[in-house]
């Protein structure tokens, strides 16, 4: 489906981060020879300079021509062909633009542009000069000064880890913004580290990181992979040290999570996988190596609600930066609609201003790319209900960046192509605080309703842009095979003792976890019952539950006990709960009575009467209708109040478990809320109600 979001999207990098057109200005006369390109600007942006030029009729592409000069404009190198633009590089070809990048920053060139009918070239432009801006931070400055080993070594050598950890540690000591935390470390012992970035300061605790809406990126999975790594050090700094209006807004206004390198075995080794062989992008919804289950920790703490996922892909023909949006439909539609909005309703059009080329990945002869594992983090992130994208650098420069043979230049451009990427990122999240949000909370009423079939293994289509478009070809469509669709979705899967607490052989040795480890670190709440563990549908992450639980999964984590319903239609009278009750498009007319051990899963139903649990071993009431008052007390395990609507008070007291989630619920009553071990949370999703909130409730 195309974009449904019709905001208009102002970007605030373009004025923040561009320089004033470089000179000597051009002359806007008529050109002096037949096709030839006039109205040649040249403006510096962030280690890139943005061409722009009046569209020659007819032609077909443009070739970008760039050389060395001395400050007056003498060559002191021979002029190459840095850059080609074609019509499907943009959605506007009526002001074309290009990104020239893969010099030092800081150097000085000339440039023209020159029209092709095929092959045939027309006459270049009158020449455009100009000194590229130097890296960002002013080396006289403490803080600003610092550099990373890619750059002080003009791209010759990837920062090490050694350097990587100097350097983090550098801005964490020098910057009141910036605490780095260890959420981790990899099957060899190496730290892994994320910049927490705010103003004036971080907040201090995860849970208050989660308060303000934070966006996550992930810059290094795949070890041989760096480009994106180098791009995010970069950005670190100028975050932490910048004193411009647009930093000092953006930060004053949510928490940035940088996670650095995930992967520091593969990126020490340059492979592809963990020091196991294992693809950490394979990995992250059964969470088997202690990299990604340190993400996902973190994922399930710090709960960011938009992200970017940094790779790097080897098609030379394709665009400068495709991306790819949470394809897995089992991703909440918002989700899906919103992610998509970044990629098309922001980067497309910000891509065409500043000469970049976003495209959606496989843009250019499709290919077996972006499918829907669940395993990958971009289809995790969605059913996380985060908005987010893959970014893809191109690896090499190819026909329409012939200069990047040269691998210092092809290094520079990725690096700088994904800084670019990464503040665009950052801008739509403050732009579009409200919509993602927004986004964010329907997602989650819409899973904690259990409705819906369960999809095993398919993705969402992806059309292609209406021409002009970036790119020759959408995404291949991952559509779902026989045996990979439940429509009668159950509401819980039980698993046995040995399901859940036994050894698992997956892993490496000596640091395996358990089921009970890995539900754990997803944030999934489970309930102890009489002869196992239950793990209802009815709760934010629905759509991950099946895809690890389930027999008939693709990568199941293990084969638990589907549990239906047991309550469905009408039921006239009092229902007394003793064992596990389930509760789907029930209508229940008198009250309804939990007791002690026994667990309550009410979801799409409506309930004539009081909800009393007193002792009980779990409660989710999702999605439900009651008139009466909702009494949850001394509860052993989890407790999970999601979208209701009731009539009446309701108390959430005693209970005993994991913190009680108690969001987006409408009460025509007070909430009162006391003497939970620990503080019932709204994840974000705030409750209306007409009367006081109180104690543990006061806040929700």
């Amino acid at each position: 489906m195309r974009d449904r979001r019709t905001t208009a999207i102002l970007s605030v990098l373009l004025a923040a981060s561009l320089a004033a057109i470089t000179g000597p200005t051009p002359a806007y006369a008529a050109a002096a020879e037949p096709n030839q390109v006039d109205g040649l600007t040249v403006t510096q942006g962030d280690g890139y300079a943005t061409l722009a030029w009046t569209p020659v009729d007819g032609a077909t592409d443009y070739q970008i021509e760039r050389t060395p000069v001395a400050a007056d404009n003498s060559a002191t190198g021979p002029a190459v062909i840095t850059g080609v633009w074609r019509p499907n590089r943009q959605i506007n070809n009526s002001s074309p633009t290009f990104a020239d990048a893969g010099f030092n920053p800081g150097t000085r060139f000339q440039w023209r542009v020159r029209a092709r009918f095929g092959t045939d070239a027309q006459p270049y432009s009158a020449p455009v000069a100009g000194t590229t801006s130097a890296p960002w931070g002013d080396p006289n400055v403490p803080g600003e000064n610092l550099r990373t080993q890619w750059e002080t070594t003009l791209a010759a050598q990837y920062t090490s880890d050694v350097d990587e950890y100097a350097y983090t540690k550098a801005i964490d000591d020098l910057s009141d913004r910036v605490r780095v935390t260890e959420i981790g470390k990899t099957a060899l012992g190496r730290p892994i580290n994320m910049f927490v970035i705010g103003y004036p300061t971080p907040p201090a605790t995860p849970e208050a990181v989660a308060a303000t809406s934070p966006l996550m990126v992930n810059c290094n999975v795949h070890g041989n992979e760096p480009g994106d790594r180098e791009g995010c050090l970069i950005m670190a700094r100028k975050l932490a040290f910048s004193n411009d209006a647009r930093t000092i807004d953006l930060l004053s206004h949510t928490t940035v999570l940088i996670v650095p390198t995930i992967n520091g075995d593969g990126r020490a080794a340059n492979t592809r996988g963990n020091s196991t062989g294992q693809d950490l992008n394979r990995d992250y919804s059964l969470i088997r190596q202690p990299e990604t289950f340190a993400l996902v920790q973190m994922l399930r703490d710090y709960r960011p609600i938009a992200g970017y996922d940094g790779h790097e892909f080897g098609n030379s023909s394709a665009g400068d930066l495709p991306m790819l949006p949470p394809r897995h439909q089992n991703v909440a539609q918002s989700i899906f609609d919103e992610s998509q909005h970044m990629i098309e309703g922001h980067m497309y059009t910000e891509g065409a201003k500043d000469g970049w080329w976003p495209c959606p990945y496989g843009c250019n002869g499709g290919g077996n790319v972006g499918l829907s594992e669940e395993t990958i983090l971009r289809n995790t992130l969605g059913l996380k209900n985060v908005v987010n994208s893959l970014l893809e650098l191109r690896s090499s420069g190819g026909t329409t960046r012939p200069d990047e043979g040269n691998t210092a230049n092809n290094r520079r451009r990725k690096t700088y192509s994904a800084v670019w990427t990464f503040n665009q990122f950052l801008d739509y999240h403050r732009a579009n605080l409200k919509e993602i949000t927004t986004a964010r909370a329907d997602a989650i009423t819409f899973q904690v309703s259990n409705t819906g079939r369960i999809v095993f293994r398919g993705s969402r289509p992806i059309p292609a842009h209406p021409a002009p478009h970036p790119g020759e070809a959408p995404p291949p469509l991952d559509a779902p095979r026989d045996g990979q669709v439940l429509d009668n979705v159950p509401c819980a899967y039980k698993l046995t003792e040995e399901q859940y607490n036994g050894e698992r052989t997956d892993g490496p040795a000596g640091q395996r976890t358990t089921v009970a480890q890995r539900l754990a670190a997803h944030g999934h709440k489970v309930v102890k019952v009489a002869d196992g563990y239950l793990v209802p549908l009815a709760q934010p992450e629905r759509g991950l539950i099946p895809l690890l639980l389930d027999g008939q999964g693709v990568e199941k984590l293990v084969d638990g006990e589907r549990v239906y319903p047991t309550v469905t239609g009408k039921h006239n009278g009092q229902l007394v709960v003793s064992g596990v009750t389930c509760l789907r498009d029930a209508t229940v007319t008198g009250p309804v009575r939990v007791r002690a051990g026994g667990t309550l899963i009410a979801t799409g139903s409506s309930i004539t009467g009081p909800v009393d649990a007193s002792g009980a071993a779990g409660v989710f009431l999702t999605d439900t209708a009651v008139e009466g008052p909702v009494r949850i007390a001394q509860t052993s395990g989890p407790v999970v109040v999601v979208d209701a609507k009731v009539t009446g008070p309701v108390e959430v007291s005693g209970n005993r478990g994991d913190a009680p989630l108690v969001a987006a619920n409408t009460v025509t009553g007070p909430l009162q809320c006391s003497g939970n071990t620990q503080a019932p949370v709204n994840i974000g999703l705030s409750n209306s109600v007409e009367g006081p909130k109180s104690d543990q409730c006061a806040s929700l």
